[in-house]
């Protein structure tokens, strides 16, 4: 029987089973990325509405926050190195079939299996990596893992836009094959399973527990992805997903307390650290895949950048992070209490959020940019890799996995929302703002005919008739509201995102040091 303590790697293997780990979460990470970029092309080969197309990000989504809480079970059931290797097969052949769907909902059924293989991916990866290192130096394999984790999000889209450029969409799922094939051999050579008991037979699997795990969370994901465009709860489907997912909610909590093998231990979360742990997590998700969104959309609205360009724009900031990482790694190792590091990340990520908001013009420069991305890369290192180590500092043995799953989920799931209210805001604001605006433009003002004018005249010397001239002026003057209204919705947002990392600095004064004299950050098992 192999003990957790066992698994402890050293030398060559632990290098081959970090990078394996590393790749799977960085393939799995990227993929939820890439696609966003390649949309377009998509609707017009497959013949797909917008509507339809925008499945093929939400089915993933679904299939991932659905199979991550449940890889710590699954993992105990079939072995962890077993159930690594089948996960990275199930990613590997669904790429290779969503590369030739032939149709859009062929292309959505192979991105939910690609889903499910990829969620595991992720929290196993973490794992892995996490019980391979021997405990003083847990705080360092975090960093390893975190640099994938936030690179992943930011290298999809400037890889997106680059096959996609290049080549055709099919290519950015067949570019995973090679990795996934290099990836599962190395898995079967060198990763081990822990051994937790004895298996499950068939009649007591928790599938009642899996129905309402899946109902709960996919009703949510589905309602946090389609709220804004389906008006929320104007909509029928929206609420009927709603009251599912609640119901969901509370029957998957009370099937979990009472059944005797519960697919997922809430138990777990009777440890103090992770439950604050999973609350930084989600916030964490909240800022990162909210200002991923947020910058992209902005560069390419409002200030006509390409997908690639706008996609590049973030790269400089997440090769910040993953050069602090290690250190952050190391600040770790030498006994720097992780509340310390997360209060002054979530302090950088607010002084990033209020200079983005002061940067923020209709023609604001690339240079612009450069610093407040910067220290945002640097507001992530701080936080990403104390969050985990502390998540996952009081916990041991087969509690690493569960705890695990949980973070995980917890960061996807901040990321949801994140982008759901985000984009939800953005709207508000621009119609708010837009409202504010037009007072403005009262046409008795001589600056507003000035400028009506001057536009009319420009538009009469390429030919227009008078009429037709003054009504593209005001359509021209229209737009430029428009374009100032979304510009200050994007102000409001990074404020308030400000507001909210502001907010979170006293919860690390809830954070509780280990009983004996080991600091936290090297009591991970």
């Amino acid at each position: 029987m192999v003990q957790a303590d066992d698994l402890v790697e050293y030398g060559f293997r632990r290098v081959i089973i970090t990078i394996t780990a590393v790749m799977c979460a960085l393939l799995e990470i990227v993929d939820t990325t890439i696609v966003n970029v390649a949309l377009t092309n998509m609707r017009g080969s497959l013949g797909a509405t917008l509507t339809d197309v925008a499945w093929v990000i939400t089915a993933y989504a679904i299939a991932n926050v659905i199979v991550i809480p449940m890889t710590s079970w699954l993992s105990q059931q079939f072995g962890r190195r077993n159930y690594f290797a089948v996960s990275i097969i199930i990613f590997t052949t669904a790429s290779f079939l969503c590369g030739n769907a032939t149709n859009i909902w062929e292309l959505v059924a192979f991105r939910f299996i690609q889903g499910l293989g990829g969620g595991a991916l992720l929290v196993t990866a973490q794992t892995i990596i996490t019980e391979s290192y021997p405990v003083a130096k847990r705080g360092m394999a975090q960093a390893i893992y975190g640099m994938g984790v936030i690179v992943g999000p930011t290298l999809g889209p400037p890889l997106g836009g680059y096959i996609v450029d290049h080549a055709s969409w099919p290519f950015i799922f067949y570019i995973n094959i090679p990795l996934g094939i290099i990836a599962t051999i190395l898995t079967l050579t060198f990763v081990r399973s822990p051994k937790y008991g004895e298996k499950l037979k068939a009649n007591q699997v928790d599938w009642w527990g899996i129905l309402f795990l899946a109902s709960f969370i996919g009703s949510l994901q589905f309602v946090l992805e389609h709220g804004q465009q389906d008006d929320w709860f104007n909509d029928s489907t929206i609420v009927f997903l709603s009251v599912l997912s609640l119901v969901g909610l509370l029957a998957f909590v009370w099937r979990e307390l009472t059944y005797k093998h519960p697919i997922v231990n809430l138990n777990v979360l009777k440890d103090g650290n992770l439950r604050i742990g999973i609350l930084m997590g989600f916030i964490l998700g909240f800022g990162l895949y909210s200002s991923t969104l947020v910058i992209p959309i902005y560069t390419q609205s409002i200030l006509g950048w390409t997908a690639t360009d706008a996609g590049l724009l973030l790269i400089p900031g997440s090769i910040t992070t993953a050069i602090l990482m290690p250190f952050v790694g190391k600040m770790i190792q030498k006994g720097i209490p992780q509340g310390y590091m997360v209060g002054c990340g979530f302090l950088v990520f607010f002084v990033f959020t209020f200079w983005m908001r002061n940067i923020m013009t209709i023609d604001t420069g690339v240079e612009h940019f450069y610093w407040p991305l910067i220290f945002r890369g640097i507001g992530l290192g701080l936080l990403f890799v104390p969050i985990t180590a502390l998540s996952l500092s009081t916990l041991t043995g087969k509690s690493i996995g569960e705890g695990a799953a949980f973070t995980g989920m917890f960061r996807q799931l901040g990321g949801s929302f994140g982008v759901a209210i985000v984009t939800t805001f953005i709207t508000r604001f621009s119609q708010k703002h837009r409202v504010d605006l037009i007072p403005h433009l009262d046409g008795t003002r001589l600056e507003v005919q000035q400028r009506l004018e001057m536009l009319q005249r420009g538009f009469m010397s390429k030919g227009f008739s008078a009429n037709e001239a003054l009504k593209k002026a005001y359509q021209v003057i229209d737009f430029s509201v428009l374009k100032q209204s979304t510009v200050l919705s994007y102000m409001d947002i990074f404020m308030y995102l400000g507001i909210m990392f502001l907010c979170c600095i006293p919860i690390i004064f809830l954070i509780k040091r280990g009983k004996t004299k080991i600091n936290p950050a090297d009591a991970m098992h």
